[in-house]
């Protein structure tokens, strides 16, 4: 038996008895024990399978940009992000626009706005759409990475990474989202078109906010593995499976509101199995990365 064949052998096994990613797992710890980090391998691999929970934050600082490849010097690197970190909140705590009662995520929304030039004159100040969507994303992160200067560095570099990376990319989303679902399922489609929802579903739910405060971080962080490492169109293909997955219910609702309001608060239950079937239906229509040599 040739390495390949045992390995795929070992792969299947492994999938019967419930170990499926122990290979990955290992795949992945050869990766991080280079000296060197290769960000392309690490981009398919974390396109590829989802990543394991021990190394997830690790991985996403280095795709993020918050480390650098170089293993040596990330200890360096964190210390300066840490200095960066108090150095802000000082700043905000002189300026008394936080305090020791201000929520965290609104501490770390405070920091971004000062950071990026944009610190209101007064805390009270209503908050802007931007500012809903930061805030929804960095409850989301607060509920993933325990400590508090990686958790600000991961939001503010994933938000920074939407805004940028992914500014002419995200208001495609609702269209690509309507070619896709007529593939999968055009009567359903229909429907919508139908119900004049089409245009009213929840776009920024899905897309601006990545459905944080939609799925629960367990599932959603499987997503984020996917936007982290180089692609927002996963969204739409769990945007579409949301819909396949509850296709009776919306069926049976007959005006936009009633389907809006149902797919802004969709059961949490189903939603381990949407994000698999979610990633299945992204690799079927997009194709698997290949690791490069």
């Amino acid at each position: 038996m040739t390495e390949d064949s045992q390995r795929n052998f070992r792969s299947v096994y492994y999938e019967k008895v419930g170990f499926r990613g122990v290979e990955e797992k290992k795949s992945l710890e050869i990766l991080l024990k280079d000296d060197r980090l290769d960000i392309e391998k690490l981009c398919t691999f974390s396109q590829r399978f989802p990543l394991p929970s021990m190394y997830r934050a690790l991985v996403w600082k280095v795709l993020l940009g918050i480390l650098p490849p170089h293993h040596e010097s990330h200890a360096q690197v964190m210390l300066y992000r840490k200095e960066q970190y108090c150095d802000v909140l000082h700043a905000l705590k002189v300026v008394r626009c936080v305090t020791e009662a201000t929520p965290q995520v609104e501490v770390y929304l405070h920091m971004y706005q000062l950071e990026s030039g944009k610190l209101p004159r007064s805390p009270s100040f209503p908050l802007e759409p931007e500012d809903e969507v930061f805030l929804a994303i960095a409850k989301a992160v607060e509920e993933m990475v325990e400590d508090s200067v990686d958790c600000y560095w991961i939001i503010r570099c994933f938000v920074n990474q939407l805004n940028n990376k992914y500014r002419e990319s995200l208001p495609q989303l609702p269209k690509a989202f309507e070619q896709y679902l007529n593939l999968e399922d055009s009567r359903l489609l229909s429907h919508l078109k139908t119900c004049s929802a089409l245009s009213k579903l929840p776009y920024d739910l899905w897309f601006k906010r990545c459905f944080a405060g939609c799925l629960p971080e367990s599932s959603l962080q499987r997503v984020w593995d996917k936007v982290v490492s180089g692609s927002c169109k996963i969204l739409v293909f769990v945007a579409v499976e949301i819909l396949l997955t509850f296709k009776i219910k919306v069926m049976a609702l007959n005006s936009a509101e009633k389907i809006t309001k149902f797919l802004e608060n969709i059961p949490q239950d189903s939603s381990d199995a949407i994000v698999s079937k979610a990633i299945d239906l992204w690799h079927k229509h997009c194709g698997t990365p290949v690791h490069s040599a």
